[in-house]
């Protein structure tokens, strides 16, 4: 006799084990997004309530039925890496080294022979390094098989990232790729949480990125009708909740953290950003691009984070919502945040910055988390653009200006294709002892 499978929604046996023996600690972060190139000038942008979204300069998208997105502007690899270094490895792997060392140095972190062993990597990309593919194929159809670089194949794996940062820092624990879609950032954050918590490493950096922004990549997402076709307008084409949107927009760039546990960062005496205490992850099993219709698994990715943190819903002050512009998306993203809380949705603000940013693919779920994490020490709340007309009137989505809030708890969700659902929760950090 077969087992009765249970419903994906049921909250029934959550584990509730509090903060864990080993609390988790955030104490660097870095980014590059079509805000800005650092992780402070980003922040600054969505404060403004500035868009990164503009008609394509970096490709040729004349023909295109869409020709713009957020695009990693003034970024120039040279001004960071060595020429080798930029020679032989993609642009997406450009973009998560520079945003690595970033994170680095805003921890303060030296790995040295004798901690190298318990440092590690995980860091993901929904779509790899694309750029060498397209140019690689290119060359080899115009050119013949000579014009491939030899550089192509070691650097065109969707590992070439993490470990490339594991080489640059002399990282000696495990170097990890996940891709969980549009996920990928958060998923990587709360897989590198459990590292720690399990005394695997005392230390991981942890991310996604993604600089798909090619010809091939764009008509793709376009023709699938994923894309929003405001060509007029691009600024105002990424809608998150609005009742007038038609799509996502498609964006470049890189969202790196660090995580260390809590007696680690400590011992070192390093600045902690905040705590990682709680990470959900779960599968829809319905669709390979719609989100269940009901968001069942996606609402109980929430409640195991929350669980995990030993939160009620009604402890959390923000939300930095999946948002993406697309219909489905966002009416199932209401459906989840309404039923995992309750009478405290309408109470609690809820913002997409990819308004601003658009949809960094991997990238963003890592982004958004930096996102949380910073309401917490700085007491305000980036807001959602072109939000004109909210779907559901009831829900504070924090429209067109930033808002002051004392934040002490922060949920970021990520919902991926394939149905990938990863949840975020950030705490403001108290001393164990």
């Amino acid at each position: 006799m077969s087992a009765a499978v249970p419903s994906p929604g049921v909250p029934d046996a959550l584990p509730r084990y509090g903060p864990g023996p080993r609390r988790v600690v955030i104490t660097g972060r870095g980014a590059i997004t079509p805000l800005g190139l650092t992780w402070d000038e980003t922040w600054a942008a969505l404060l403004d309530g500035r868009s990164g979204i503009a008609p394509f300069t970096q490709l040729d998208a004349s023909d295109l039925p869409v020709r713009f997105g957020g695009e990693v502007k003034n970024f120039r690899a040279e001004d960071h890496l060595d020429h080798k270094t930029v020679r032989r490895l993609d642009r997406t792997v450009h973009l998560a080294l520079v945003a690595a060392e970033e994170a680095v140095r805003d921890a303060g972190l030296q790995v040295t022979p004798e901690t190298a062993p318990r440092a590690a990597v995980i860091l993901g990309t929904a779509s790899g390094p694309a750029r060498n593919a397209v140019t690689a194929a290119k060359a080899m159809a115009e050119r013949g098989p000579r014009a491939v670089s030899p550089y192509f194949f070691p650097s065109s794996g969707v590992d070439s990232a993490c470990g490339e940062i594991s080489l640059r820092f002399g990282l000696q624990g495990s170097s990890t790729s996940m891709t969980t879609a549009c996920a990928t950032g958060s998923t990587c954050l709360g897989e590198a949480m459990r590292m720690i918590r399990l005394g695997i490493a005392d230390v991981v950096i942890a991310g996604g990125v993604d600089d798909s922004l090619t010809r091939v990549d764009v008509n793709g997402a376009a023709v699938s009708r994923a894309l929003s076709r405001r060509n007029d307008e691009p600024e105002r084409a990424c809608r998150p909740f609005d009742t007038a949107r038609d799509g996502f927009v498609m964006s470049a760039g890189a969202g790196v953290v660090v995580l260390e546990s809590e007696e680690h960062a400590v011992a070192r005496g390093a600045r902690i950003h905040g705590e990682l205490a709680g990470y959900g992850a779960t599968t829809d099993a319905y669709h390979v691009t719609a989100p269940h219709p009901d968001g069942l698994p996606a609402q109980r990715a929430a409640r195991l984070a929350l669980a995990e943190a030993g939160l009620d819903p009604d402890a959390v002050d923000y939300i930095n919502a999946h948002g993406t512009s697309t219909p489905k998306n966002d009416t199932t993203e209401i459906k989840v945040i309404r039923g995992v809380f309750g009478s405290h949705a309408t109470r609690v603000p809820i913002s997409s910055i990819k308004s601003m940013t658009g949809h960094m693919l991997g990238a963003s779920g890592a982004v958004e988390a930096i996102t949380a994490l910073e309401t917490l020490t700085a007491g305000r709340i980036p807001p959602t653009i072109n939000c004109d007309d909210p779907e559901d009137q009831e829900l504070d989505f924090v429209p067109h200006k930033a808002r002051d809030h004392d934040v002490d708890v922060a949920v970021s969700n990520s919902f991926g294709f394939g149905g990938h659902n990863a949840a975020l929760v950030l705490r403001r950090w108290r001393p164990t002892h």
